[in-house]
């Protein structure tokens, strides 16, 4: 039998130094995983296990950044649209219930990414204790850069992580400092649901989220990866 129409396009990251593409499952994202961030957010951080929300995995939410800039449209019903800047860990094989000290052989790969949100929209649901999808998960959303596998990275427990809005230095941070370190946040999703290959993992951004609007210029840079340049069009 056949689908009554066609079915959705898998989304496909590119990968550095490759011609073959990442093809992403899913993308979970942890919230209010630096310290500095939470505070600026309303909130004290502490070690209480971390919670997730999901983007879209289709190509109208996810786009992917190669060495190229790519425009990114402002999005409707908002007034209030912030970048936050990423370390996105992904996921190379099917992982369930693993431990903090084994995370690492799971994981393919690291990239730059910008979870892109409409924070009046967002607060507004959090201040009803409803859902955050209308604030987190719309089109374009998700720009995500290369992929750089591990086997030339190494396991990232420290490096710069860097946002600009037209040359002008907005977050600027370490991922050392993430409440919840890569292993931690894999391992513990990984009792949550079965993770696959495929999957992406936003592992939350630092202090200095931001509005931007129509003709800025966002710069995400992760030390040792590629970075990406997205226009707000």
């Amino acid at each position: 039998m056949s689908f009554i129409f066609e079915p959705m396009t898998t989304a496909g990251l590119f990968i550095h130094g490759s011609e073959h593409k990442f093809p992403v499952r899913r993308v979970y994202c942890v919230g209010r995983n630096y310290a500095a961030h939470a505070r600026e957010m309303g909130f004290d951080p502490d070690r209480e296990p971390p919670f997730f929300f999901c983007k879209p995995n289709d190509l109208e939410s996810i786009v992917p950044v190669n060495q190229d800039a790519v425009d990114i449209p402002y999005p409707t019903e908002t007034s209030n649209f912030h970048y936050e800047i990423e370390l996105v860990v992904a996921i190379g094989k099917d992982a369930k219930n693993i431990s903090v000290e084994d995370a690492v052989n799971y994981i393919y790969g690291y990239a730059v990414g910008l979870d892109m949100t409409r924070r009046d929209l967002q607060m507004g649901m959090r201040e009803k204790g409803r859902p955050w999808e209308i604030g987190k998960a719309f089109d374009f959303s998700a720009p995500v850069g290369p992929i750089h596998p591990i086997a030339q990275t190494g396991e990232i427990n420290s490096a710069d992580i860097h946002l600009t809005v037209n040359g002008a230095t907005k977050q600027h941070s370490d991922v050392s400092h993430l409440i919840w370190s890569v292993a931690e946040t894999i391992a513990n999703l990984s009792t949550l649901f079965e993770l696959k290959a495929g999957d992406l993992i936003f592992t939350g951004t630092p202090e200095g989220v931001g509005a931007v609007v129509k003709g800025d210029v966002m710069r995400a840079e992760v030390a040792g990866l590629t970075g990406i340049t997205v226009n707000v069009k």
